[in-house]
């Protein structure tokens, strides 16, 4: 068997203009089943799971063969532009599992639309053991103030088109997933609303969320 159109066969050759095209289509599809997520409370197939003690809400619904999950709470004395720095793939990565040995930014392919390269070592949990993903992080603001922050995996053949994947290394998929976060009347509060479809990491989320926001703001962070 030839090695090489093996090669060929599992990957893409894509042109600038038609990466920059599937990845926008792409990440708005995200972007949008984000903000329809955050929108809707008890109806349209959500139930909740369990509310935490400090008012966190964990709820899913079924969407095909697959369960999305949320995760909501109020933040108080944190701003949506204070929460907003936190809230991206890089971070999201290292709530997932701490042995995170590379991340890093493979290219931008619009203002606000950038390919990243997230590598976990041989420690990492078993979802994560030496795997990486090749994923799209677009940050979006909205006309009302609401900005959302949609994250999802690249096809394998388009990424293994775009940077080809050791051969010591498994390419993992990451589904879509992502941050709505919700200015509200005070300034200085907001509502966060985590997506995603593995409840695995939404408790992992809650606690380094609080973590990483203590150790930037002086003014301890209130979560109710």
């Amino acid at each position: 068997m030839n090695t090489s159109s093996v090669a060929c066969s599992q990957s893409w050759s894509i042109s600038e203009e038609s990466l920059r095209r599937y990845v926008h289509f792409a990440s708005e599809s995200c972007v949008q089943e984000l903000l329809m997520s955050a929108s809707n409370d008890c109806g349209d197939g959500w139930k909740i799971l369990l509310t935490l003690d400090n008012g966190v809400e964990i709820s899913k619904r079924r969407s095909g063969s697959l369960h999305i999950f949320r995760s909501r709470c109020l933040l108080r004395s944190v701003s949506p532009q204070q929460f907003i720095t936190v809230a991206n793939a890089i971070d999201g990565a290292k709530q997932w599992d701490p042995d995170l040995v590379e991340a890093r930014y493979i290219k931008d392919v619009e203002d606000n639309l950038s390919i990243i390269r997230l590598k976990f070592g041989e420690n990492s949990k078993a979802l994560f053991r030496k795997r990486e993903f090749i994923v799209y992080e677009r940050r979006e603001s909205m006309e009302d103030g609401t900005v959302v922050v949609a994250v999802a995996s690249l096809p394998k053949e388009i990424a293994a088109g775009l940077l080809p994947k050791p051969n010591n290394a498994i390419r993992g998929l990451l589904v879509q997933s992502g941050w709505v976060v919700e200015k509200l009347d005070d300034l200085n509060s907001c509502l966060v609303t985590y997506v995603l479809q593995d409840l695995s990491k939404i408790v992992v989320w809650r606690k380094t969320v609080k973590e990483e926001l203590t150790a930037n703001y002086p003014s301890k962070p209130r979560l109710t």
